[in-house]
């Protein structure tokens, strides 16, 4: 694994007894897991999902972005949730990479960015990729409705075949029965796996290779993290070590996460996360509270807060060993600003020593945190995050004995504004 995970600010905090006393447990959670027999199994697909991804289907999938780049000048991808957070993650991360822009729609109900995205987009030639289970979701479908008016008005219905793409049920819903009836091209969505772990399903994998990403990295990345984060050892497999440590935390008393990185390329990793983490394990009244910052931003607003606030919190640092930029500091003659003691220096290294201020302070305020190290910003290591991050969850849910597959709260809002709609 290229992903470190680093403990050593939980001196105090969590004991090595501790680890040794949840072990039962945590091989009663992996056993679950890992033979899919705990709750929530019928959503297990993702667990062997890189080893199960063909050479033939990324073949698939680069050639279609080929093509798309070769006849486009961007993309808008219509999705929410899982069909937006986790590409928008991978897209931001590996933004060196990316051969033309996409867009995104479906992701609220703001009429003023559909319009402004619109009118910006109206002499570009345009590829639509609509990502969605059933195609009836709110959001997506409101924006789906509106941009394919849009694409009617600059297109004919030939030229929509190749500029439209649906990704969704395979055999039945209002998307897949549209794109048979209209001829658009279709990808499957995964029944097995939930929106919230899709980013390395067709869902994500699609529209990535749209924009030029090596897909082919990022499921190696994914493959090799499946493989370290099987085994059953607390101490060598660094999924169960973080899930672990959190759930251990969470019984002290420490009920929010805050997820803080120090670099920008990170920051849709982090909501992708708070997805994943929130909707996995907020239930039946137990889970741990998943918040996120991004330093040194963060650090003159709820900086404040996190050094001498409540102290119901812990903190895991986000960072990445190569900036993969270089940004040296010059010399001034007058050094007014008295910052010459760091003249000759890159950039990242004042913001890793942010960071270790960061951590120290925060520590010795009384903020357990702990560190989750990237070597690079490139596909394989955003592969084994993701995947490392999944892995953890799905632990850490059946640790809090939840289901961490399903999403039952997520109705209650949506059946109050159906009622408020009119719709049946």
């Amino acid at each position: 694994m290229d992903i470190q995970l680093n403990t050593e600010n939980l001196n105090g905090f969590v004991k090595a007894e501790d680890y040794a006393a949840i072990l039962p447990e945590v091989t009663k959670a992996h056993e679950h897991l890992e033979n899919k027999t705990g709750q929530g199994l019928e959503f297990t697909g993702w667990l062997d999902l890189p080893e199960r991804t063909t050479e033939a289907q990324l073949d698939e999938y680069i050639q279609l972005g080929e093509e798309v780049r070769e006849h486009s000048d961007c993309v808008i991808s219509i999705g929410i949730g899982g069909s937006y957070i986790g590409l928008r993650a991978a897209l931001e991360f590996l933004i060196s990479e990316q051969k033309i822009p996409v867009y995104y729609a479906g992701n609220n109900l703001s009429s003023g960015y559909l319009f402004h995205l619109l009118k910006e987009l109206q002499d570009k030639r345009i590829t639509v990729v609509v990502i969605s289970k059933s195609g009836t979701t709110t959001e997506p479908a409101l924006a789906f409705r509106i941009i394919l008016k849009f694409m009617k008005e600059k297109y004919s219905a030939d030229e929509l075949k190749k500029r439209i793409i649906c990704i969704t049920n395979p055999v039945k819903g209002a998307l897949r029965s549209m794109s048979k009836k209209e001829g658009y091209r279709t990808f499957p969505v995964n029944s097995d796996v939930g929106g919230r772990f899709s980013v390395l399903t067709p869902a994500g994998l699609v529209p990535l290779a749209m924009a030029g990403i090596d897909i082919r990295g990022l499921i190696q990345g994914a493959r090799e993290a499946q493989k370290h984060c099987s085994v059953m050892d607390i101490q060598e497999n660094i999924a169960y070590k973080y899930a672990i440590t959190r759930y251990l935390l969470y019984k002290k008393g420490k009920v929010i996460e805050i997820l803080a990185t120090f670099y920008q390329r990170l920051s849709f990793v982090e909501e992708w996360w708070k997805q994943l983490f929130g909707e996995s394990e907020g239930k039946d009244g137990k889970g741990i509270y998943p918040a996120s910052v991004s330093f040194t931003t963060d650090l003159h607003s709820l900086g404040q807060f996190i050094q001498e606030g409540e102290r119901t919190m812990f903190e895991t640092f986000l960072i990445a060993t190569e900036s993969g930029y270089e940004m040296i500091i010059p010399g001034s003659d007058e050094d007014m600003d008295n910052f010459n003691c760091v003249a000759g220096q890159d950039l990242d290294y004042v913001n890793k020593r942010a960071y270790q201020a960061t951590a120290m302070a925060h520590f010795e305020g009384g903020v357990p945190n702990m560190l989750i190290t990237i070597s690079r910003f490139d596909a394989k290591n955003l592969g084994q995050l993701f995947y490392f991050f999944e892995k953890a969850v799905a632990i850490t849910g059946y640790l809090l004995e939840v289901n961490p597959f399903n999403q039952p709260g997520v109705e209650a809002y949506k059946t109050k504004m159906f009622q408020l709609l009119g719709r049946k």
